[in-house]
């Protein structure tokens, strides 16, 4: 089938024929669907901030994102690897959607990882055994075998290659398999890469992919099973209703241009990841309205910094200053006299205030933007003077705006 292009935030009429179930799988991954008008056959889709592909039934929908592709494989490289961006091998074609451009990089650092074999390591275990392994559990063999001397409920710790990071890169490869992958090179060497993984277990991950902790033994695998954690958290196989099946890879750009930022930022300053997190505040003095701004300097026990980062402006005829609002919201709860909004340099007009005074407040927003569609030394450039703005906001008031 031939895919049906789309580019995010831009609404397209399309003359195709949609059943109710194509649209909920649409809906589903954020594409706006508006039926015809008079009983016509063109429908509009618009996508949101989510970009990649999705097949339902028949159809197939690649949506692209408003930047160059580069730019947003560079933005993912950076965020999951600041030190070593440059090694990962995107396919950079200009027709490649942002799934095909990632496969050429998981596959080239899955088989590095396992050029040595498998990542052997201890798992815990407690299973009922007919023979004793590690320690015996007493509580659960009284509760649940009421006397009965064998099997024995036992905890072992067990070598194995079954562990999570050969799970990761497993269930990584298992979803590619059944995504709508155009390339047939692709295809064939995520196919051939299975194999190695025979002894290993598919990760159950329906309540959210696992976070890694890598040290000298395992940081080889860093680059693959990081990319695998990408490719699980935007997959879905299981777009089913009624008679429609499908599968979609689609990332959110929104969530792409704050983890690029936060870990950007956190490099240009030298922080530690206690230091430069995401917020986590309360409005109230009853703690009942959360909080969570994107970027946050803790120190010494109070908040030094806070700041959001914004791809797309938040536009709404009730709430035309939204991000203000927010933002203002932020510097009240973490008592701070002033915040930084960070736009995508597309979402800002030149005739658009850089600073907002707020009136009774005592509290100042200023607004700064970052260019995407440049090359990523100049967007380097530009996270180092937003940094310089960061430390402003940190020192003394009379001096922030000099």
């Amino acid at each position: 089938m031939t895919p049906l292009p789309l580019v995010e935030y831009e609404p397209r009429p399309v003359n195709v024929r949609l059943d109710l179930e194509q649209r909920k799988v649409l809906n589903g991954v954020h594409i706006d669907v508006t039926p015809p008008i008079n009983e016509g056959t063109t429908w509009v889709l618009r996508p949101s901030s989510y970009i990649g592909t999705v097949r339902v039934g028949d159809l197939s929908v690649i949506v692209r994102p408003k930047i160059p592709i580069d730019r947003v494989m560079f933005l993912v490289a950076y965020a999951i690897d600041p030190k070593d961006w440059r090694k990962y091998p995107f396919d950079l074609s200009p027709d490649a959607d942002v799934l095909e451009s990632i496969i050429p990089a998981f596959v080239h650092h899955t088989r590095q990882a396992v050029s040595r074999g498998l990542l052997q390591g201890y798992r815990h275990e407690e299973k009922a055994l007919h023979t004793v392994r590690g320690r015996i559990r007493f509580n659960d063999q009284i509760n649940r075998r009421f006397g009965v001397p064998l099997p024995l409920e036992v905890a072992f710790d067990e070598f194995t290659e079954d562990i999570e990071e050969n799970r990761l890169l497993k269930t990584a490869l298992h979803q590619l398999t059944h995504l709508p992958v155009r390339s047939q090179q692709a295809r064939r060497d995520v196919h051939a890469l299975r194999p190695v993984f025979n002894t290993v277990e598919l990760g159950a991950y329906h309540r959210g992919v696992p976070e890694v902790q890598y040290t000298r033994l395992n940081s080889h695998y860093r680059p693959a099973v990081e990319l695998a954690r990408l490719i699980i958290e935007n997959s879905s196989l299981e777009l089913l209703h009624g008679e429609t099946t499908g599968a979609s890879f689609m990332l959110d750009m929104n969530r792409v241009f704050e983890q690029f930022l936060i870990v950007a930022l956190r490099e240009e300053l030298r922080l530690s990841e206690r230091a430069w997190l995401r917020g986590r505040l309360t409005l109230d003095e009853g703690d009942a309205i959360r909080l969570e701004p994107d970027l946050s300097w803790w120190s010494g026990g109070r908040y030094r910094f806070v700041g959001d980062a914004k791809y797309k402006r938040i536009k709404s005829e009730n709430f035309p200053n939204a991000d203000i609002y927010q933002m203002l919201a932020y510097c009240v709860a973490a008592d701070l006299p002033s915040g930084l909004l960070i736009y995508a340099a597309s979402e800002l007009e030149p005739t658009d205030p850089r600073r907002y005074r707020i009136r009774h407040a005592d509290k100042t927003i200023e607004v700064a933007s970052i260019d995407l569609e440049g090359q990523p030394d100049d967007i380097l450039k530009a996270v180092a003077r937003l940094a310089k703005r960061v430390r402003a906001h940190c020192s003394e008031p009379l001096s922030l705006w000099g």
